[in-house]
């Protein structure tokens, strides 16, 4: 008689602690704005890699960067990585800025390198900017002909 109290004491309280568990407030992964993809976050930094997708024989994959400095300057750069020493690889890497309440992503600068005969490639610049955007860095990847792209969230700039 007595196990079946205890028994049914337990019941009582797992149930009611799984009500409660089913009551709590859920939040969305994010409330950040989304603009083409990328939120526009006050974080100091983002990083977007190359989608998970079926890749050629010689792209492995690749990343872009943004990170904010301090007002008005950034850093923003791409890398490429192959799966083993090719003729080519190469990043091309593009800042883009937009506003709240932008409908499209502005192009703001743009440069790329290529490395001969190696399995990756890297490329980087401090810039200054304008204040009061939200910064993102799209980059594309390539190795020999296999191709990919990647982009980062927006980072605000004061």
């Amino acid at each position: 008689m007595k196990k079946k109290i205890v028994s049914a004491g337990y019941a009582i309280v797992l149930t009611v602690c799984m009500l409660l568990l089913t009551v709590c407030n859920t939040k969305a992964a994010s409330e950040d704005p989304i603009l083409d993809g990328s939120y526009l976050t006050y974080d100091e930094e983002s990083i977007g890699y190359t989608a998970p997708v079926t890749r050629g024989e010689d792209y492995l994959t690749g990343y872009s960067k943004c990170v904010r400095l301090g007002p008005g300057k950034i850093y923003a750069g791409g890398t490429t990585i192959a799966t083993h020493t090719v003729a080519s690889v190469q990043v091309a890497v593009m800042v883009e800025r937009a506003k709240k309440g932008d409908t499209e992503w502005t192009f703001y600068t743009s440069w790329q390198k290529e490395n001969l005969n190696a399995d990756r490639v890297g490329s980087n610049r401090t810039l200054e900017v304008e204040g009061g955007y939200y910064y993102r860095v799209r980059s594309l990847h390539a190795a020999n002909s296999d191709m990919s792209s990647s982009f980062t969230n927006g980072v605000y700039v004061e």
